[in-house]
């Protein structure tokens, strides 16, 4: 057997690293400003900063992060009134996909915080120049850095990048555990299912499939029993849960707030409607060997700090 090797195309590619920094700044800071040929991102970890890029000001609060592309005059400096932590990166990448980034202030994930948190972890591994110096132009090499270590700092940028790009780019799926899709099911029918996956976030009766979809109650439940072996409801149920489970294995959410966008009146309904089709609490899933696998590449070590108790 002749074995042929697969080429994978890198969309993403951080060419280099010029600074990465974390400020803990006083409430009166303020940085005149500069432009580079490269691009930088700032975002606070602590607090609010006023922004300005080219001749636009922005007040930036804690999670938000401004990318200026290359070449665009861009300044910060602290309300007034705290004293923000700001994190500054900035990075050379001549790959097409960073216009998306261009003119845009956009707010983190708890994955893309984790990932954040790894490359300053790891700067701090890699650089002997202190991290809070705001004035560095070059970052100096530590003589011990670790085995990897520099190697880490650029995947964890292009992860973070791709995660964040993926993340308000890709149309999210509403996949159903129960939906046959065999040629038998009717024109009637995929409608139906079409409306569940537009009002997955709603909460929804009978009446509202009903009148919204111009069918008549019996003729409905007929139609689900007959096609889907299930209540027109009881389907609906699975079509949440199971975006619910796609929810925790993404990890971008707690259950709390799963449960809110999901349109259930209460966490602790949610997770009975979880366990009742699942067979396991969403902590259970969440640490479920399934879950896992499924799960995309998350740094993030402990998901009961975020999840909390189990629900």
């Amino acid at each position: 057997m002749a074995y042929e090797s697969v080429y994978l195309e890198k969309e993403l590619q951080i060419d280099c690293i010029y600074t990465i920094h974390y400020f803990e700044y006083r409430n009166d800071f303020y940085y005149a400003g500069e432009r580079h040929d490269f691009w930088e991102f700032q975002c606070v970890d602590k607090g609010k900063a006023e922004v300005c890029a080219e001749d636009v000001h922005h007040v930036l609060n804690r999670g938000q992060v401004i990318f200026h592309k290359p070449n665009e005059f861009h300044n910060l400096s602290a309300t007034g009134t705290n004293a923000p932590n700001i994190i500054v990166v900035s990075f050379a990448c001549n790959s097409p996909c960073m216009k998306f980034f261009e003119d845009k202030i956009l707010e983190f994930s708890d994955t893309e915080r984790s990932i954040l948190g790894l490359i300053i972890a790891e700067a701090r591994h890699c650089f002997s120049s202190p991290l809070d110096n705001p004035y560095t132009e070059k970052m100096e090499k530590r003589s011990d850095i670790p085995f990897g270590s520099q190697q880490l700092l650029i995947l964890y940028l292009e992860q973070l990048l791709i995660h964040m790009l993926r993340r308000y780019t890709t149309t999210p799926r509403y996949p159903s555990t129960i939906l046959n899709d065999s040629s038998s099911i009717s024109t009637a029918s995929r409608k139906i299912v079409n409306y569940f996956e537009e009002h997955i976030r709603d909460s929804i009766t009978i009446e509202d499939v009903c009148h919204d979809n111009l069918i008549g109650r019996s003729q409905l439940q007929k139609l689900f029993r007959e096609e889907y072996g299930c209540g027109v409801i009881e389907f609906f149920s699975h079509m949440k849960i199971n975006f619910a489970r796609q929810l925790i294995r993404e990890n971008d959410m707690n259950f709390t707030q799963i449960s809110e966008f999901l349109g259930y009146s209460s966490i602790h309904y949610f997770s009975r409607q979880f366990k009742k089709i699942c067979g396991m609490t969403p902590t259970e899933y969440a640490y479920s060997i399934k879950a896992i696998s499924e799960r995309p590449q998350d740094p993030a070590q402990e998901s009961n700090e975020k999840n909390g108790a189990d629900v």
